[in-house]
């Protein structure tokens, strides 16, 4: 059926490039038509391109259009559920995927493959790759103009050999900032130039990369006994969920495949985890005590201290201890990104952009916020909700389904009056529980909606189970949750995968 698939690609490109409205890169536009619409057939002209173009505003006959920013939880899960039929929808993202994050830390050691983690955006809303008006954009909006119902964006460029990042506007209905966050330094010197953050794919193939070259480096003839401690010295900053499930991830990696293939070295490899408080702070004391446990008898070392600066080989604690390291982890939470903190709109406490209990900024018509990058205003008197992924996903389900709910109502277009009559019941969350792995088929379960409340919280092999089932059905796509049943099925025969590609 390859050639009915070729078919149905080449009748979507007939259709987009024969919609005037639906081709934005115009090349060579003049400075008092910046949405002029682009024709294919006026490409080769002499005349030196501007790099200035955009998405002209919807005309009161056409779809309204949805800009959505973002492609993490928040934004994929509003992504989904929107309906196609009602809007127009255009994501504006710095990459073209979704990662399930809570099996990034298993692709660092190869129990998992990095595409088993990564979800295509055009995979998630088809619309994007057929419909003609209809756009992913790899780009990083720059700026919001709220009154001129506009963002401001730039392409994404990879390399010097690439072209040069050029500038352009889309004009909206419905904005929704789906943003998220950056990861804490909090200011520490040397973290940005000497730490690994993991957060994206690229950052789990980094640590990978890094921790198998230095394997192979410290076999090499030549060197000495201290290099050889360093570079196998894998140092875990920040003892939450994701730092604690790497380190497991990565002590099970040490104990059931280094050991074995890295003879000579397997008495030299060591995971430090060093945390300020106590590790998993937001689960059960009961819990909290197990992983201590297990990671303890795993061979992770557990140091609580404070970092006060980094160095190229060796982090420095606040009490003057030198920690040398061949590979550094930095996992000690999120806050607003660069690009949060200089939008003008009003803030929720912690630097976050506010919104109300509808998830609408007060400040700025038609446009939302979702995800880890907004939080409520003091006004509203609800609480800070945590940058967790279940959160920002339940937030742009909520969304989608009132925005569905404006759209059918034919008020989607831009400044159709105050949604609130529309919106309805406001967001309310209620926590369905966390979940961590502590490597060597344990994990934890605390299904509960707060510490102070009852509830179900276990831990051991059965909640390993549980944790490994509620993830492989949490995947998002079919194909997916076939990679990742793959990847755990040869990796339990086989072994991890040790080629450094």
């Amino acid at each position: 059926m390859a050639w009915f698939r070729n078919l149905i690609q080449l009748s979507s490109s007939t259709a987009r490039q024969s919609s005037p409205s639906s081709s934005f890169l115009k090349l060579g536009l003049s400075a008092a038509s910046p949405f002029t619409p682009f024709s294919p057939f006026t490409t080769h002209t002499t005349e030196p391109p501007t790099k200035y173009a955009g998405l002209p505003p919807t005309k009161p006959d056409e779809k309204p259009r949805i800009v959505v920013l973002g492609s993490g939880w928040a934004g994929c899960r509003l992504l989904k559920d929107i309906d196609t039929n009602i809007y127009d929808v255009v994501c504006v993202s710095p990459r073209n995927h979704m990662v399930f994050t809570p099996l990034l830390a298993s692709t660092c050691v190869g129990t998992l493959e990095f595409r088993s983690v990564a979800e295509p955006i055009g995979r998630i809303q088809p619309a994007i790759s057929r419909e003609p008006n209809s756009y992913f954009f790899l780009s990083n909006c720059t700026a919001v103009d709220a009154d001129k119902h506009v963002v401001h964006c730039q392409t994404v460029t990879d390399g010097v050999q690439t072209l040069d990042p050029w500038n352009f506007e889309i004009a909206y209905d419905k904005l929704v900032i789906a943003a998220g966050s950056q990861a804490l330094t909090f200011g520490i010197k040397g973290v940005e130039e000497h730490a690994i953050f993991l957060r994206e794919v690229h950052n789990a193939q980094d640590i990978r990369r890094k921790l198998l070259l230095n394997l192979m480096l410290s076999d090499v003839p030549g060197v000495t006994e201290e290099e050889k401690m360093r570079l196998l010295h894998c140092v875990v900053v920040g003892g939450g969920p994701t730092g604690v499930e790497f380190s497991g991830e990565l002590s099970d990696f040490i104990m059931r495949d280094v050991h074995q293939r890295y003879a000579h070295v397997k008495d030299y490899i060591h995971v430090t985890l060093i945390e300020a408080n106590e590790i998993l702070s937001s689960f059960d004391d009961r819990l909290r005590r197990y992983a201590t446990k297990q990671l303890v008898k795993s061979g992770v070392r557990l140091v609580r201290g404070i970092v006060k600066d980094v160095e190229p080989k060796k982090i420095i604690l606040s009490d003057g201890t030198d920690v040398p390291y061949g590979l550094l982890v930095w996992s000690t939470g999120v806050g607003p990104s660069s690009f949060v903190q200089k939008m003008d709109f009003p803030k929720s406490p912690g630097g976050r952009i506010g919104v109300d209990q509808w998830l609408r900024i007060p400040t700025a018509q038609d446009v939302f916020a979702i995800g880890d990058c907004c939080g409520f205003l003091e006004s509203t008197k609800n609480p800070v909700l945590p940058a967790l992924a279940q959160v920002a996903e339940r937030q742009g389900k909520y969304l989608a389904k009132r925005l569905n709910k404006i759209g059918e109502s034919g008020r989607g277009h831009a400044n159709a009056g105050k949604e609130i009559e529309d919106l309805g019941d406001p967001f309310v969350y209620k926590h369905l529980g966390s979940m961590a792995t502590v490597g060597r088929y344990k994990a934890l379960v605390d299904l509960r909606q707060s510490k102070a409340a009852k509830g179900v919280s276990m831990a051991g092999f059965v909640s390993w189970f549980i944790w490994r089932s509620a993830y492989l059905t949490r995947v998002i796509s079919w194909r997916n949750r076939f990679y990742v049943a793959i990847n755990w099925f040869t990796t339990f025969i086989f072994g991890r995968d040790i080629s450094r590609i």
